[in-house]
């Protein structure tokens, strides 16, 4: 069973800057299979903008996804997590906080990101969680 966050998140996080539209940041969700992108300002994360951000917060008002910015539409207030805090930290951290994703930090910088299907396949590998996250995406 993995012990640190390090050994069950997903390396290598898609990160676009904030004044991207909303439109480039839903092309490279789905070029890359993903449902979430890191939002910057330069070298400072911003915050995480998700397939349901983009639903909830640009598409459902109105506002136009190829003139929005995907800044505007992040999930603002970011928490992160190091990189070899025990995964029950992470666990607790998303519990407390209604997160689904959580992006993953080494010495200030982003490594990763680590969501709760990431978490049940490794504390639960029967799970129906784990069971739905470990399966090949839908196409």
């Amino acid at each position: 069973m993995a012990e640190t966050v390090r050994d069950v998140m997903m390396p290598g996080p898609l990160t676009i800057d904030a004044s991207s539209s909303v439109q480039d940041a839903a092309n490279a969700m789905r070029s890359n299979d993903i449902g979430d992108v890191l939002i910057s300002d330069g070298e400072r994360l911003r915050g995480i903008l998700t397939d349901r951000d983009i639903v909830v917060r640009c598409v459902a008002p109105g506002l136009p996804p190829d003139l929005t910015a995907a800044g505007d539409c992040c999930s603002p207030n970011l928490l992160t997590i190091e990189a070899n805090a025990p995964t029950d930290d992470a666990v607790e951290i998303m519990r407390e906080n209604a997160l689904r994703r959580l992006p993953v930090v080494d010495e200030g910088r982003v490594v990763g990101v680590v969501s709760i299907g990431d978490l049940a396949v490794t504390k639960d590998r029967r799970s129906a969680l784990a069971d739905i996250s470990a399966a090949p995406p839908n196409r």
